[in-house]
């Protein structure tokens, strides 16, 4: 059964390839949604799949990529429902 989470991590989490970085582990995970940096300075992510590809990406993301700094991540556990084909960086 699948299931879809809200992420919104804080701190240097932009111009760092967070958004390259997560896409890449989402991908091989087999997970689908998308990711894009906010004006606030976050990154959003909107991500469905198998429990367990979710659990990894979302501990995943309590450190992101090596240059990277997490101060704080929000996590919102949905329903699943939108559909996606795929995990896309939104501009």
């Amino acid at each position: 059964m699948e299931k879809q989470v809200v992420i919104k991590i804080y701190g240097l989490v932009q111009g760092v390839a967070f958004r390259y970085d997560t896409q890449h582990l989402a991908k091989e995970l087999d997970l689908k949604g998308w990711i894009k940096n906010e004006s606030n300075g976050s990154v959003r992510i909107v991500v469905r799949g198998k429990e367990d590809g979710l659990k990894k990406l979302v501990d995943w993301c309590y450190q992101g990529p090596k240059s990277a700094r997490v101060d704080k991540v929000e996590l919102k556990w949905e329903e699943p429902v939108q559909k996606f084909n795929n995990f896309d960086i939104e501009f």
